[in-house]
């Protein structure tokens, strides 16, 4: 029997609506960059201890610029954490936003499946009687397993 997880319904103003505001975001936000996959592998991670390291080196080296050579760019790295920490609030807002909308999408493709599969038993069930049989084979072949097959041994 079919679980219904969710039922839920938007106007096409709701949506235009969502995707106008992520939009202005978007256009809010100018300098954001897009980056390969290749390339953020060789990026320099920084996570929650990795952060205090960094934020505490920057704080010791400003304090102490006898010591801060004119090669290393001190101010945009300042310049960089401030930024971070402007982005932070939107970034963990939007990823909330963002995991409840995966939520609901996996959601929503769950009560489809479950009531497609349901049906599909049906037809499995009932089909030939009612000249469904060829669909329901057609629909069968989604689900078919494929056979590897072993090379003939020479």
């Amino acid at each position: 029997m079919s679980q219904n997880r969710i039922t839920v319904s938007y106007l096409a103003e709701q949506i235009s609506a969502a995707l106008n505001g992520v939009q202005q975001v978007k256009d809010s936000l100018p300098g954001l960059v897009s980056m390969a996959p290749e390339e953020k592998k060789s990026l320099l991670h920084m996570g929650a201890k990795t952060e205090v390291f960094a934020r505490q080196t920057l704080r010791a080296l400003a304090q102490n610029p006898q010591i801060v050579p004119a090669s290393l760019d001190l101010a945009g790295a300042q310049g960089d954490l401030a930024a971070l920490d402007q982005l932070m609030p939107v970034y963990e807002r939007l990823k909330a936003l963002e995991v409840q909308l995966a939520d609901t999408l996996a959601a929503l493709r769950h009560d489809i499946m479950d009531v497609a599969l349901d049906g599909y038993a049906q037809l499995k069930l009932q089909g030939a009687a009612h000249g469904l049989e060829d669909m329901r084979k057609e629909l069968g072949a989604t689900f078919a397993k494929t056979r590897h097959r072993e090379p003939a041994p020479a």
